[in-house]
């Protein structure tokens, strides 16, 4: 399941708050027990020297790996501090599949449901896009390769991995000249066993940064369905990503 101190369905992320400074992006928390601070209409960070490189939309900024890219006005922003990952819906450790820091939602309450009648109410979103470091990985191709098949396997097919399909991982490099790799993946044949269920895909563009470690960008969401983020869309997101640096750093 996806988490993201937002309380969602069965297969969807889930998300927490990190308390402290810590770097582990693939730390995680309860997702049905957790809950979400509402997030905020406006750009919740310390963004005021950053400006979008696309007319109209919002600047995201993951401080602690030094990436920036821009969304559509739509998006809901949350803390830099906001950590969203996916689980296995049947560990009762809740230990991250993957996961990625200060992430921007589309329609957070896109599916509303309780599945088990407990009274809860979960939401999953029609999309999130977020970053984080891939300290251990090999290369960006693996990287590129590896995650968008988990992010959709967690968030949409679980538990089934047959119904997860890589798609092309090729070279691609960002308006601001960041050269790395870009892969996908999507779901197929996901049954709608429950109310939120449905087809999924994702997208991750990864890279080296300047100090030489692998960092990268991914978005999942719904596929399939009528408001589905439209690939190019997806692709002109990934083209802003770019190196953010904190002026209290200066």
């Amino acid at each position: 399941m996806i988490a993201a101190t937002a309380v969602v369905a069965a297969a969807a992320a889930t998300g927490f708050v990190l308390l402290g400074s810590g770097e582990d992006d693939r730390a995680g928390t309860d997702p049905t027990k957790a809950t979400s601070p509402p997030a905020s209409p406006n750009n919740p960070r310390s963004t005021e020297t950053e400006t979008a490189t696309v007319k109209g939309w919002k600047v995201v900024v993951n401080p602690s790996q030094g990436i920036a890219f821009d969304v559509p006005p739509q998006w809901a922003l949350q803390s830099t501090s906001w950590v969203t990952y996916v689980s296995e819906n049947d560990d009762p450790d809740d230990t991250p599949l993957i996961a990625m820091r200060a992430p921007a939602y589309l329609k957070e309450q896109w599916c509303t449901s309780d599945e088990d009648k407990g009274g809860t109410v979960e939401d999953t979103p029609l999309a999130v896009a977020g970053s984080r470091g891939n300290n251990g990985a090999r290369s960006a191709e693996e990287i590129a390769g590896s995650d968008p098949r988990t992010w959709v396997y967690g968030q949409f097919a679980q538990p089934d991995k047959n119904k997860v399909r890589p798609g092309t991982v090729k070279p691609f490099t960002t308006n601001s000249g960041i050269k790395g790799t870009l892969g996908t993946a999507w779901s197929v044949g996901v049954k709608r066993t429950q109310k939120c269920a449905t087809n999924g895909k994702a997208w991750t563009f990864a890279f080296k940064n300047p100090q030489g470690d692998l960092a990268s960008w991914s978005f999942f969401g719904a596929k399939g369905v009528t408001d589905e983020v439209p690939d190019e869309t997806v692709r002109k997101i990934a083209a802003t990503v770019r190196l953010y640096k904190d002026p209290s750093d200066s």
